[in-house]
């Protein structure tokens, strides 16, 4: 072989250090590849803003979830004001309520309503001095058809047919409910019973499922076909069925109540996980080894087998709580929820339904509220599975 073919390397190079790749345990490894996941990130994100609102958001309202003010019933979020002087401007609601609203869209009080003519379509309304008509007959009147607007005030013998402004509700930023209560408030309780629900039946699925799969793996044989039946006939009803069945056999329709429907029969998809990952793992070395020793079953599970199925738990917890917020809130629905005032965002969103076409805004803020926590937990959800794959975790 000729040497000339071959540049030999000064020895000056051999002097510089090697960079050697920092050593990261499995969890490390795993949040390195979680914080380069960007929509893991965003569900992270969401999860923890939605939580904090749910904790501290009420703590920064003076008012209470349950505080009713039937004078200001069904105020949406968005206002129309009319200017009637330099400084009075009013807000007309859709069911004819006359409201004082500032400038800046703060609710200062209600007109009372001192006159009703019903054939000529007038209502009268008074606060102190100030008297205003309202005129809501032009579909009546033939020289009125031509008018673009629906309404007009009568002021100082002036005609008002134009609002001035749109201005955001301060008082109420995400509108008032039939009964008048604050719905943003609401929305935030919401939040507590939806996720309070959703995280202690997972949390309660969790343990049944671990100790339950676990059993029936380790054990196999006989008591593993028994256990998995009772499984399989668990499984074979919806869970929707069997949670609506429970409440209402037991009657009580409270924040416990829902959590004990849930948690009764929500363990079984972790069951049939754990089973299969303990069924993958018992027969390692690392087990047989423990076996030699003497250790006995309970420690072999819960010290071995148990903490190495860690990452597919973890990631079906996570998977599990939007489906509970999703079956707590259809339940609240369908009128199973958790009884008045308190109020879930399926409760929420079944009050909301009577007056759909009317105030859409009382069933969008819950809907959305729903729709963001399940996506938030489905994101991250999805970003713990691919960063707890062992297959990819040289990636």
């Amino acid at each position: 072989m000729d040497s000339s073919q071959f540049e030999f390397v000064d020895k000056s190079v051999k002097d510089i250090p090697e960079k050697m790749r920092p050593s990261l345990t499995y969890w490390q490894d795993a949040w390195r590849r979680l914080k380069n996941h960007k929509m893991a990130m965003i569900g992270l994100f969401g999860v923890i803003l939605i939580v904090s609102i749910a904790v501290f958001g009420p703590l920064f309202v003076k008012a209470s979830y349950s505080d009713q003010n039937l004078d200001y019933a069904n105020i949406p979020p968005r206002l129309d004001l009319y200017q009637l002087e330099d400084d009075f401007f009013v807000f007309l609601s859709s069911d004819y309520k006359l409201l004082r609203v500032s400038e800046k869209g703060e609710i200062l009080g209600r007109l009372k309503r001192t006159k009703t003519d019903p054939i000529k379509k007038l209502y009268t309304y008074e606060l102190g001095d100030i008297k205003v008509v309202l005129d809501f007959s032009y579909n009546l009147l033939k020289d009125k058809m031509g008018y673009p607007y629906d309404f007009s005030f009568l002021y100082g013998g002036e005609e008002i047919t134009e609002p001035v402004k749109k201005v955001g509700n301060k008082t109420y930023p995400f509108g008032s409910d039939i009964l008048g209560r604050d719905l943003m408030i609401r929305v935030m309780y919401g939040a507590r019973i939806s996720l309070t629900v959703a995280l202690v039946a997972s949390l309660v699925n969790l343990f049944i499922g671990i100790v339950y799969g676990s059993a029936a793996g380790y054990e196999g044989g006989r008591t593993d076909t028994f256990m998995m039946r009772i499984v399989d006939i668990l499984n074979s009803i919806p869970l929707v069925l069997y949670v609506i069945i429970i409440m209402v056999i037991v009657g009580n329709r409270g924040l416990w109540t829902m959590i004990i429907a849930l948690g009764s029969v929500y363990w079984v998809v972790m069951a049939r996980l754990v089973r299969g990952q303990v069924l993958s793992l018992k027969g390692q070395e690392f087990v047989l080894a423990a076996r030699a020793l003497g250790v006995s079953r309970r420690h072999i599970i819960f010290r071995h087998l148990i903490p190495n199925a860690m990452g597919p738990i973890i990631v079906s917890m996570t998977m599990m709580i939007p489906q509970a917020v999703f079956t707590e809130a259809f339940i609240g629905f369908i009128g199973l929820g958790v009884s008045a005032p308190m109020a879930s965002w399926g409760t929420l969103a079944n009050d909301a339904l009577q007056g759909l076409l009317s105030y859409p805004y009382q069933l969008f803020f819950p809907s959305v509220a729903i729709a963001l926590t399940m996506l938030s937990f489905n994101f991250l959800g999805d970003g713990l599975r691919d960063a707890l794959d062992p297959r990819l975790r040289k990636g």
